[in-house]
């Protein structure tokens, strides 16, 4: 292996490495975050709320459309990834609700 090769080398391992680190973060995240979106479904089962709630919903997606711009992210997939969320979620809700 060359020099150059052993250095791309040594730089994708660092790279993955990076990101696996990164991607375990994403999953403990959206665990700790789904932890709060039960505690919201309950919440609205037992207070009789609807388990969607569009004015938050289009706050939420203006919101991370703004910080997926400052975050040099393509904002329609932040969009994507956020409306998936929502729809997990509302999920959850309802089946609080049933």
């Amino acid at each position: 292996m060359t020099d150059t090769s052993s250095r791309a080398a040594q730089l994708l391992k660092g790279h993955r490495e990076s990101i696996d680190r990164l991607d375990a973060i994403l999953v403990y995240t959206l665990g700790e975050r789904f932890k709060h979106t039960q505690a919201v479904g309950r919440l609205k089962a037992e207070h009789d709320l609807p388990p969607a709630d569009p004015i938050r919903e289009e706050s939420q997606i203006a919101r991370l459309t703004d910080l997926a711009n400052e975050a040099d992210l393509d904002p329609e997939f932040a969009k994507k990834f956020l409306a998936f969320i929502i729809q997990e979620v509302i999920k959850h809700h309802e089946r609080h609700q049933s």
